[in-house]
C-alpha cells in the first residue's frame, strides 16, 4: 500500500471539494482524509494502491463542478492507513 499527501489550491473551499473528494476516494478504494487549511487550500491524505492514488491526483486537478483548481502538489506521507475516508 502507498500513501500520498496532496495540497490543492485555487477556489477549493465552499464548493463541496472535500465531500466530492471523499466520494471519489471511496470509489477508488482509498482511505484517508480531506480537510480545509487556514490558507485556503485543501489537504488530502490518501492511502491505497499506487494506481488509485494516481487516479485521485488526476481527479483533484478537476474537482467538483464549482471548483477552480489552480495547483495540485503531491508529496509522500508516512503513517498507517486509517479506516475509511473522512472530511474535517
Amino acid at each position: 500500500m502507498a500513501a500520498a499527501r496532496f495540497l490543492v489550491s485555487g477556489v477549493v473551499q465552499g464548493v463541496f471539494f472535500r465531500a466530492s473528494t471523499r466520494e471519489q476516494a471511496q470509489r477508488l478504494g482509498l482511505t484517508g482524509h480531506a480537510r480545509n487549511l487556514a490558507d485556503g487550500r485543501v489537504e488530502v491524505i490518501a492511502h491505497g494502491a499506487p494506481a488509485a492514488l494516481d487516479a485521485l491526483e488526476q481527479w483533484l486537478w478537476q474537482g467538483p463542478p464549482a471548483a477552480q483548481v489552480a495547483a495540485v502538489q503531491r508529496g509522500v506521507v508516512e503513517g498507517e492507513a486509517p479506516g475509511g475516508f473522512s472530511t474535517g
